[in-house]
């Protein structure tokens, strides 16, 4: 998926002003060994599993949703300014503690086990502390996996950080290595009480069949979640993080069981995910990940209409688990441009269609989801981040779309009861409308300026404004 930024950003080792051949000599060996299989512990440890800090009290039991919160990237206010940390951490606590997701490896944390037995938990570790320090719920998506576990070489500082090794999946021999750190990682964050494994089928593609490797895939799986319950049997573990790809209604493969005006469903995902659905071990949520827009980029029949997409895949996900939780690790409702970037839309425009795709994956049956893109490394502009760049001092301040996922999580909790509400018939083309007994979010789906009546209230509305009501 787009904005999936990978690499960790941290101690990448640089040899600078080196006096004589001798020390280039000894640099060279150091660096070899380092990169040996077996070779290179440097700032590892052999007790990965010991408690890490000191570990949240959750204020509940752990249930298998947890809320809309969002995902931490390759940079996040755990680093930068001590001052802009502190006013997201603040930021973060007064809305009640998001939900924050993190990967285990890369998306600002490094090689976790370079060495087999021998662990870096540092920036895994900040990235916790900064979870606790803003009273949010956190969650760990078990991906990526170290060098050595997919045919690389072991070694700490010698981390191949390429998007295509990053994204190789462990080979099967490995599988149950990866398993066992997944075990290591949950003993020494036991605050730590929801876990994803993997993430969109990374490395499982089948090139001589063309499909997704499945199978590979589910065996991976099997192994985590009896790894992961055996340390706790109250831990939550959900899978499988498919993309829910969306083609063109008559490309080849389209799926006639999941269509709509928004497109088809890849009949290749529904079999992975048939495949997985059948033949897992256990799940105590599902987890799925999409775009409202198709492969190529179409919006159907427009960039509101085509949200309708995510209310389908949700509705249709539930049906087949018999009615599981149901998280989006990811959404994405605005397509990217050359450089993979999202920065055509004005701000008003990206906030309101990304309000009517969580309401659209609330009516589908989802209760959690996690937002991706919480902030630029620097400023000025960051086009859809949810606070300002904290490399400076006066960074960290809320922006419109923090506002959007802060107060939709505070006022769409998991368990709520919506209802359903009037809306003038010249109005339903106009507006998005999610409502319970105290809340009503309207969103302007034009724009222009429009006069609503929602709820047997008339108002005005500015173009493509989003509207909370109190009833």
């Amino acid at each position: 998926m787009g904005r999936d930024e990978w690499n960790s950003g941290a101690r990448r080792w640089r040899l600078t002003a080196l006096l004589g051949a001798a020390v280039a000599a000894l640099a060279l060996v150091v660096t070899m060994i380092n990169t040996l299989p077996g070779g290179g512990t440097d700032d590892t440890t052999s007790d990965g599993a010991q408690v890490h800090g000191t570990p949240a009290t959750p204020a509940r039991a752990a249930g298998p949703e947890v809320g809309w919160g969002f995902t931490h990237t390759q940079f996040s206010a755990d680093e930068g300014s001590g001052a802009a940390t502190r006013r997201v951490e603040g930021l973060l606590s007064k809305s009640g503690g998001l939900p924050q997701d993190q990967a285990l490896m890369g998306w600002g944390a490094d090689n976790p086990e370079p060495v087999k037995g021998r662990y870096d938990f540092a920036a895994l570790d900040r990235r916790i502390d900064f979870v606790r320090a803003s009273g949010g719920t956190p969650v760990l998506t078990l991906c990526c996996s170290p060098d050595w576990m997919k045919g690389g070489r072991a070694g700490a500082g010698g981390t191949d950080w390429s998007r295509s090794a990053l994204e190789t999946a462990p080979r099967p021999e490995h599988y149950a290595d990866f398993a066992a750190l997944a075990a290591t990682v949950a003993r020494r964050y036991p605050d730590v009480r929801h876990f994803i494994v993997w993430n969109e089928f990374k490395g499982f593609w089948n090139d001589a069949e063309g499909r997704w490797d499945y199978e590979g895939y589910t065996r991976l799986y099997n192994l985590v979640y009896r790894a992961l319950k055996k340390v706790d049997k109250d831990i939550m573990v959900g899978g499988p993080y498919l993309v829910m790809d969306s083609v063109d209604p008559r490309a080849e493969a389209a799926s006639t069981a999941l269509a709509g005006p928004w497109g088809a469903l890849d009949r290749r995902v529904l079999d992975a995910f048939a495949y997985w659905n059948q033949h897992k071990a256990g799940a105590d949520f599902v987890v799925v990940d999409g775009s409202s827009y198709t492969k190529d980029d179409a919006l159907l029949p427009d960039e509101f209409g085509a949200t309708d997409k995510l209310t389908a895949v949700g509705t249709w996900v539930r049906r087949q688990t018999g009615g599981l939780p149901l998280w989006w690790a990811e959404y994405y409702v605005e397509p990217a441009d050359g450089d993979d970037g999202r920065k055509v839309w004005p701000e008003s425009r990206r906030v309101a269609v990304q309000a009517a795709g969580m309401i659209a994956m609330v009516k589908g049956g989802a209760s959690s989801g996690f937002y991706w893109n919480p902030e630029d490394e620097k400023g000025p502009g960051c086009p859809g981040c949810l606070w300002t760049p904290t490399d400076r001092a006066d960074g960290g301040a809320p922006l419109p779309m923090y506002g959007l996922v802060a107060r939709f999580g505070e006022e769409f909790p998991p368990g709520t009861r919506y209802d359903t509400v009037s809306v003038a018939a010249d109005d339903v083309p106009n507006v998005r409308v999610l409502a319970t007994g105290r809340t009503v979010l309207v969103v302007n789906t034009r724009d222009r300026p429009i006069s609503a009546q929602v709820d047997g209230r008339r108002f005005e509305m500015r173009a493509y404004e989003v509207k909370w009501l109190t009833r």
